[in-house]
This record gives C-alpha cells, sequence and structure tokens, in this order.
C-alpha cells in the first residue's frame, strides 16, 4: 500500500462554515477512495488532479462550483442527479423505480434486490444452488486461501482462488492486469473467471479477492450464486499474516501502511457485511478457526 501524503488544507481562524452538501461530497469521494484501496496520492495522479486540489474536495472545499448547479436543481424541484444525468433518471420507469425505493430501510432494499435478482437472474440463483457454493470475502490476510483449502477438503468441494483463475485467464499477472490494461479489464477478467467458477462448479468453495466487493455488477453475482462469508480479523492480524505469507510491500511501501489498511475497510465493511455469514479468524488459533468455522457452516448448509 502506498504513502498517502498528509496535506491538509490551511485552517483560518476565522474559517466560514462548510457547506454541509460540500462536506457530504467529500465524505462520499474519500469513502469511494478507500473502497477502491486507493490512496489520495493514487487518485490524484489517475485523475490528472493535483493533490492538494483532492484533499480540499474532500475536507468540504474544493469544488464550490457544484453549489450552482445544486441551486438549480432546487429551482427545478429537481434533484442534481437529474441535471448531471444519473442513469436512474434517464427513463420514467428508472425515476418510478427509484421512487418506490426512496427512503426504504435497508432490510426493504435487500429483500428489493434479491427480488430483482431472482426476476431477471437464471435458476442458478435459487437457495439450493446457492447453498452448495460457498464464497469467502474479505481483506488479504483474512485467511481465505488456507481455511477454504481446509474447508473444502472436508466438506468434499473443489477449492478455487480466484486471483489465480484470473490470471490465467489474462495470461499475466493481477499487478500486470491493471499496469497493461487497467482496472476495467481487470474488472472483465474477474467477472469472466467467476462466472466460469459458477457455471462449472455446482460444488465449490471460492476464495475471492479483497476488492471484489468494490464492482457492484460482480459483486451482485457473488451474492446471486453462492453462500458468502465475510471472514473478519484485526488490522494488526491483517498485516501480520500478508507479511507472514513474503509479501513485505505494504509493510516496505509505507509507515503509515496500518491507517490505509484501516480506511480500505471501513470502505468495505458495508459491502462485505451483506455475507450471509460473519466470521472473527483473530478470535483463535488456526484450527480453532477451521474448526469453528465448518460447524458454522455445516449449520447454515443444513438450514437453506
Amino acid at each position: 500500500m502506498e504513502a498517502e501524503t498528509a496535506i491538509a488544507p490551511p485552517v483560518p481562524v476565522d474559517e466560514p462554515a462548510r457547506h454541509p452538501f460540500l462536506v457530504q461530497l467529500g465524505e462520499r469521494v474519500r469513502a469511494l477512495r478507500s473502497r477502491r484501496g486507493m490512496t489520495r496520492k493514487a487518485l490524484a495522479l489517475a485523475a490528472d488532479v493535483s493533490e492538494r486540489h483532492l484533499a480540499n474536495l474532500e475536507y468540504g472545499t474544493g469544488n464550490a462550483s457544484i453549489l450552482v448547479l445544486l441551486q438549480v436543481a432546487g429551482a427545478l424541484h429537481g434533484s442534481l442527479a437529474e441535471l448531471v444525468g444519473d442513469v436512474s433518471t434517464s427513463s420514467p420507469e428508472w425515476l418510478l423505480i427509484r421512487e418506490l425505493l426512496e427512503g426504504r430501510s435497508d432490510a426493504d432494499l435487500r429483500r428489493a434486490r434479491v427480488a430483482l435478482g431472482a426476476l431477471f437472474d437464471g435458476s442458478g440463483s435459487s437457495a439450493q444452488s446457492r447453498a452448495a457454493r460457498i464464497a469467502l470475502i474479505g481483506l488479504r490476510g483474512a485467511g481465505k486461501s488456507t481455511l477454504g483449502r481446509r474447508l473444502a477438503d472436508d466438506l468434499g468441494y473443489a477449492f478455487i482462488e480466484l486471483s489465480r483463475e484470473i490470471e490465467q485467464f489474462a495470461g499475466c499477472s493481477i499487478g500486470e492486469i491493471h499496469a497493461l490494461y487497467g482496472v476495467n479489464a481487470y474488472r472483465r477478467y474477474e467477472r469472466r473467471a467467476l462466472e466460469e467458477a459458477i457455471q462449472i462448479y455446482p460444488e465449490v468453495v471460492i476464495a475471492t479477492p479483497g476488492g471484489l466487493v468494490s464492482d457492484a455488477a460482480n459483486f451482485n453475482l457473488l451474492l446471486s450464486h453462492c453462500t458468502t462469508i465475510w471472514l473478519q480479523a484485526s488490522p494488526a492480524d491483517h498485516m501480520a499474516r500478508v507479511a507472514a505469507q513474503g509479501d513485505l510491500r505494504p509493510m516496505a511501501a509505507s509507515r503509515e501502511a496500518m491507517d490505509d489498511l484501516k480506511q480500505i475497510l471501513a470502505g468495505r465493511s458495508a459491502f462485505y457485511s451483506k455475507a450471509d455469514l460473519c466470521f472473527d479468524t483473530s478470535a483463535q488459533s488456526l484450527d480453532g478457526s477451521f474448526l469453528a468455522l465448518r460447524d458454522q457452516v455445516r449449520d447454515l448448509l443444513q438450514k437453506k
């Protein structure tokens, strides 16, 4: 993980109150950046803006011109999304669907998502077929590969490490995919590998890349076809386990690596928590974690 340069905009003593909309906009930018696993410096380079401008944007002072659009939208008794062309405003049906969902609780939205998935998806999304495909999600170092292999052996299922499948499709490493072709190409390889795993294996344990939840389409596919388990761990355990595997890049690249990891975890936790089961791998030894996870998975499969 790359160091995030601490650039904070100057705060004069008589600083005027920041507009709530700009504050919320900055929070959304920061949350989305964390979910993508990007430092501020990396995002500034990718967006071709200065790091200080991005820092101001995240702080809530960086783009006051958007307030003009907000005022125009208000005068038109519409939303900012309608002015900027958000997909949910692109047709009357989208607008009607959005109105039906607006203000609903998270539980209601989940039921709507599941119902839509059942409506538009194939037979592979049935509860019975989902139960026999177990997908482990979470950050690197959570134990997805180690526990996944043992769980697959215990259940008599196939085991797939999705990152390796992605590399086989691309013919190069994950890092080279990103460097040569970019994140959009990586997501296409990720979806192709996931679709093939779902199609070929009716009974399988899949260890997924930590960032899969950052792509809504791929995560929806996973949720529709698999029983998902979020393997959690403390940030210190995540870092130590990755280093123990021989990958010292997270520690060597940044003195702020732990802060970066915590921000990524915070950005993705709301998505990881959509899993059918959450399991803490920091609570006990490897053997103890496996036995407890095995028992919980068996109980979960019996209920399906």
